[in-house]
């Protein structure tokens, strides 16, 4: 990655539709699960190909919301010779995904088994999409990515917080090391400022799932996969997660599921087109069993 004032020669280049929310609603259609997807998108060609993308993939888009005056929102994505990534992400029309946008959607989330969120959004519309979810009794996953400082107290009434090992490390103030006790006492604080169960996503070290204060804690390996990009691995897990715990999976069953469909994500070149289909991630679970 270059450093400042650096300026490196690349091997390649290409466009691939994506987006925090995007990956994950195809993720979620693409596991076989039935995906609405609420958001906004610009009147342009980023937009166009989006929604296209996403309705081919079986995702359900009459909450996609066509705004005039702005771009669409995008992503500038490094990936070094190793596969790891390097984002900024300019919002574009998803900083204007408003509070009303969730009141509009109310009936469709009452309707859900589970609300998958994300911080490509302005937090006030991430809170009272919460904040509805939980009055219909509505799960709430949260994977808060891009991270600020802090989030407000409102944000952590989830029923899963899915941060990755940086993300969680910056929310509790602790650093997480080699050792999974500093992933476990991480997860420990983001429970007691109100998540019901935090889920860390730890790389090439899979996962830990902390379950409730005092709960239950789970160790998933990460699956043995070539790794060609990293970019919308985080995204696959998030979605794997929520449409396995809305289907009733315990914890344990539910992160190996996600591991695999993160694993298979990081196979690929891209974002949208990296998610996994649910035949491929169950040959791969069937394969390590």
């Amino acid at each position: 990655m270059p450093g400042p004032g650096e300026t490196l020669l690349g091997s390649g280049f290409a466009t691939s539709p994506g987006g925090k929310g995007a990956n994950q609603a195809v993720a979620v259609a693409r596991l076989g699960a039935e995906c609405h997807f609420v958001g906004r998108v610009g009147a342009d060609a980023f937009g166009e190909r989006m929604a296209l993308q996403m309705k081919a993939a079986g995702v359900n888009t009459k909450g996609l919301i066509v705004t005039e005056g702005v771009p669409s929102g995008v992503a500038m994505i490094l990936v070094d010779d190793h596969g790891e990534n390097s984002i900024v992400v300019a919002s574009g029309a998803n900083a204007k995904v408003s509070p009303d946008d969730v009141d509009n959607a109310e009936s469709l989330i009452a309707s859900s088994d589970a609300v998958l969120l994300q911080l490509e959004l302005p937090i006030a519309t991430v809170v009272r999409a919460i904040h509805v979810a939980r009055a219909r009794q509505v799960a709430v996953v949260l994977d808060p990515a891009p991270i600020s400082d802090s989030l407000p107290a409102a944000a952590y009434d989830v029923d899963l917080l899915n941060p990755n090992q940086v993300e969680a490390s910056q929310l509790a103030g602790e650093p997480i090391g080699e050792n999974l006790h500093s992933a476990k006492l991480v997860a420990t604080e983001l429970i007691r400022r109100g998540a019901r169960s935090v889920v860390i996503k730890l790389g090439k070290r899979g996962a830990l799932a902390v379950e409730g204060p005092g709960g239950q804690i789970c160790e998933t390996p990460a699956f043995d996969v070539s790794v060609v990009d990293t970019t919308a691995a985080g995204d696959a897990f998030a979605a794997a997660l929520t449409v396995a715990r809305a289907r009733g999976l315990a914890m344990d069953q539910a992160c190996r599921f996600a591991c695999a469909a993160g694993g298979l994500a990081c196979t690929r070149l891209g974002a949208v087109n990296a998610m996994p289909t649910l035949k491929e991630v169950e040959v791969l679970l069937a394969s390590a069993d």
